[in-house]
């Protein structure tokens, strides 16, 4: 069987930011197209240099279009949803992509990506959703029962279990001032890579912040799989209508504004946002 390659060239890494939604905004991404002969630790390195999750490309078996590997700093991840949207904008705007929608082979399964007038978008699958309990969550972020929404704090997760905490306020996430020394030890305990505290800023619009439990970095600035197991909290409890796009807001309060807009269907999710 004849292995699909993009691109054909020694390894090239190519910087995007993700999501951006203002100046300075967005998560930047490394993207490594032609990655096939780079060993685990080179892939590492890359990621440890940039100090960022990075995308690597590699040859896939048809049915396949290519296979994504991903790296944050500390370890390999199995699926990085604004490095495989910059992944798949930067070879749209290479011209190395024969066709708009594309089926990519990454350790967490089969991702498909449509791209419309240039603009990328991602699937996940259908998330899951339970709840769990809040004292040591309230703890660990700085704040006091009152500071919460009345919904219940939840594990969400369509590729990877994000906690989401919900807020009574855009103004309690900004001024949110965690004990990174014990984030680790919580998601730990709750079976989570990441704290993800919430607030409605508007119709069908949300603010949010992601705290990992061990990339390597204590806060990320656009984080899409934790958008997408937010949008599935959010259906859960009744905050938005499935029927129209989602917008959630984040790294404002790093000084990198994001924006990434969810598509909920009734077999899956779309994620997707500006790319520069």
């Amino acid at each position: 069987m004849t292995r699909r390659k993009v691109g054909g060239m020694a390894p090239t890494t190519h910087l995007v930011h993700v999501f951006p939604d203002g100046p300075g905004g967005g998560n930047p991404a490394p993207i490594v197209l032609d990655a096939d002969p780079m060993s685990d630790e080179e892939m590492r390195e890359v990621a440890r240099t940039h100090g960022q999750e990075s995308a690597f490309v590699l040859s896939a078996e048809p049915p396949f279009d290519f296979a994504l590997r991903f790296w944050v700093p500390n370890h390999e991840m199995p699926m990085c949803g604004h490095a495989t949207v910059g992944a798949v904008h930067t070879l749209h705007r290479l011209g190395l992509l024969a066709k708009d929608r594309l089926t990519i082979s990454t350790p967490s399964g089969p991702v498909d990506a449509l791209i419309t007038d240039g603009n990328v978008e991602i699937s996940q699958p259908q998330g899951t959703v339970a709840t769990v309990p809040t004292t040591d969550v309230v703890n660990v972020l700085g704040i006091t029962a009152a500071d919460l929404a009345p919904y219940p704090i939840q594990n969400a997760s369509t590729s990877r279990v994000k906690t989401l905490i919900p807020l009574a306020s855009p103004k309690i996430l900004d001024g949110l001032t965690p004990d990174f020394a014990r984030v680790r030890e919580l998601c730990d305990e709750l079976g989570s890579t990441g704290l993800y505290p919430y607030a409605q800023s508007g119709d069908q619009a949300f603010d949010a912040r992601q705290f990992p439990r061990s990339s390597g970095y204590p806060e990320d600035p656009a984080t899409g799989i934790a958008a997408a197991a937010l949008a599935y909290g959010l259906l859960e409890n009744r905050l938005i209508d499935p029927e129209r796009p989602i917008h959630v807001r984040q790294g404002r309060a790093m000084g990198r504004p994001s924006r990434i807009t969810l598509r909920l269907t009734p077999t899956n999710l779309w994620l997707g946002g500006a790319v520069s």
